[in-house]
């Protein structure tokens, strides 16, 4: 499945179950089959096959099929467009607390004393 805009709630709702970070992890170490991705998370085949169906979803996966072995990998264009939008996040909250520390500032600046 290939995103060119993915939806970062979809994203990160997948990232939000232990066993699917879990086989992002594994993955990021390189392609895996299915029974490779289930054997250490010791849940049922379905389970595995349904946390993958969320994974590809999200675009974080890509499956491939050759006779009955289901090949996995990790698609890292995916976690690219995760890391801009936290970043984009990032620089937003920047800006605004340095504009909020500028103000604080100009206003604990010492006032010059006032002849009258």
């Amino acid at each position: 499945m290939t995103n060119h805009h993915l939806d970062p709630s979809a994203l990160f709702a997948a990232l939000s179950d232990g066993s699917r970070c879990r086989m992002v992890e594994r993955l990021s170490r390189g392609p895996a089959t299915v029974s490779e991705l289930a054997l250490p998370l010791g849940i049922s085949m379905p389970t595995v096959l349904q946390h993958l169906k969320i994974l590809e979803a999200s675009g974080l996966v890509a499956t491939r099929k050759a006779g009955r072995v289901r090949s996995c990998r990790l698609a890292p264009g995916a976690l690219d467009q995760a890391a801009s939008w936290i970043q984009a996040r990032r620089d937003a909250w920047a800006s605004t607390l340095a504009q909020l520390e500028s103000y604080l500032a100009e206003d604990a600046a010492p006032e010059e004393d006032l002849e009258i």
